[in-house]
């Protein structure tokens, strides 16, 4: 099996068997059979191969990136504009997706970047609540009950064979708190680089822009070694 067969196998049996907080609904775009098709096109252009990548690990997908496309930090301007993949999903612009293409952009391009790494989150699947993006530390109790469904998502993921010597972590806040925590219990990497989230750039730091580009692709090239 090459890599995008393992990652489409893995993304097609995503279910959270755990009771949800009430309140708290699920977003779980591959139950959707056109967005399921989009995922498989994505993942056969660009990891339809066994070579290693890096793991660049984010919160849980939001409702207009990957909680749309069932891409990490990929809405559906940039799957049709960038990726290649033409889609008839609302064309509305997220902002973490709109600064993480930029990023590929200054890596050297889509299969440059994907050459090497694969995005992922702490929880695959993601979360709202009244209509909003909710994370899985929001919620003390949804965080708790989810974690067996989380730690089986990693260590299916690592089973491939991805590099455990280095990963990324999208945030430097709780994400990175959570998961140096959760590592320093299970060991699933040597290290953990944190990364300041695309969102907080996107909103509070846009004049520096290009700076955080530069230290995004300087952070990236880092061999773990």
């Amino acid at each position: 099996m090459t890599l995008a067969d393992q990652i489409i196998y893995f993304l097609q049996s995503l279910k959270i068997n755990a009771p949800i907080p009430r309140g708290v609904c699920i977003l779980n775009p591959y139950q959707q059979p056109e967005v399921f098709e989009l995922c498989k096109q994505f993942y056969k252009r660009f990891y339809n191969d066994s070579y290693t990548r890096t793991l660049i690990i984010g919160i849980n997908p939001g409702r207009f990136g990957g909680g749309l496309t069932g891409i990490p930090f990929t809405d559906p301007i940039r799957l049709k504009e960038i990726c290649g993949i033409e889609n008839t999903l609302p064309t509305k612009p997220e902002l973490s997706s709109d600064f993480i293409y930029r990023m590929i952009h200054a890596y050297g391009g889509a299969h440059a970047f994907y050459d090497k790494f694969y995005f992922t989150s702490v929880s695959p699947l993601g979360f709202t609540q009244k209509d909003k993006n909710l994370n899985y530390y929001d919620v003390p109790l949804l965080q708790k009950r989810l974690k067996p469904f989380m730690q089986n998502c990693m260590r299916t993921q690592l089973s491939w064979g991805l590099n455990t010597e280095v990963a990324y972590c999208l945030g430097e806040g709780d994400n990175y708190k959570f998961l140096t925590e959760w590592n320093q219990e299970e060991k699933f990497f040597q290290q953990i680089i944190p990364l300041p989230h695309p969102r907080f750039i996107m909103q509070y730091k846009r004049k520096q822009l290009d700076e955080y580009l530069t230290l995004y692709v300087k952070k990236l090239n880092y061999s773990g070694k």
